[in-house]
């Protein structure tokens, strides 16, 4: 089973900015609790939120929350496992056939190598099934790619609604101008509705964003190595010019084939 490891560079990442923030607060003689406004939170992240849901049909924004775990955690690949079960097939279809991997589909549990092996078993030529699984990664390519487009949406979204939160904020000191002591605190209380927006868009939406978008072209990576990899099973490509072919993906250089050939 693929696991996850925790991120340590999201996590690190978020620690250094809101120390660095906080810690520069304080420099300047502020206090962390003067920023610590759960009105100016509550606008900025409900009005962040609906005007996403505004513009993005709401399967996409659930999806994009649940791939949120990917900036947390960093699935691990199993790159090397996969290259020596590529290379296996690849030495068991040259020696007994194209037709003894039907008996490897059932242990495959990634559903991209089991359709493209199963059609390749099936008889689908190199030609035919090249175009078929390439517009099926078109298509999930285009799905996918409107994940990291919801928090680049609610990173230009936020800003905007921290301005209104600090409107709003301004609004309500108008009426204690007779308190100058009220006033002050007032507006220093309406601006921290800004520093929400401003910095929930830079320190977490974008660069959420863009680590996605890092995670879903490592799958689509493998995507396209394990479809190059069943093309080659169905040419009849030598199992070591594979291995060479494959020597790009993993994080260990050296594959002994004699391994594989002797399962």
């Amino acid at each position: 089973m693929m696991g996850s490891v925790v991120d340590r560079s999201t996590f690190g990442g978020i620690v250094i900015a809101v120390l660095g923030i906080g810690c520069g607060l304080m420099l300047e003689g502020g206090k962390l609790a003067q920023v610590i406004q759960p009105t100016a939170a509550l606008i900025v992240i409900g009005g962040t939120v609906g005007a996403v849901m505004v513009q993005f049909p709401l399967p996409v924004v659930l999806q994009a929350f649940i791939h949120l775990k990917d900036v947390f955690f960093n699935p691990e690949t199993e790159s090397d496992a996969l290259v020596q079960n590529l290379l296996r097939y690849a030495y068991k279809a040259r020696k007994e056939g194209l037709l003894s991997l039907d008996t490897e589909l059932a242990r495959i549990q990634d559903p991209f190598l089991k359709e493209s092996l199963m059609l390749a078993v099936d008889g689908v030529n190199a030609s035919d099934l090249r175009k078929m699984m390439e517009l099926q990664l078109d298509y999930r390519g285009e799905k996918d790619e409107r994940i990291p487009k919801v928090f680049e949406a609610a990173a230009g979204f936020a800003p905007t609604i921290g301005i209104i939160g600090a409107v709003l904020g301004l609004i309500q000191v108008m009426q204690h101008l007779q308190d100058i002591n009220e006033v002050g605190k007032g507006i220093a209380v309406a601006f921290v509705a800004t520093i929400y927006g401003v910095g929930s868009a830079n320190l977490f939406f974008l660069p959420w964003a863009g680590k996605l978008r890092i995670r879903l072209r490592e799958k689509q990576v493998t995507q396209e190595m394990m479809l190059e990899a069943v093309l080659s099973i169905i040419d009849g490509v030598n199992p070591r010019a594979l291995e060479l072919q494959l020597s790009r993906y993993v994080s260990s250089p050296q594959h002994k084939l004699a391994k594989v050939a002797s399962r």
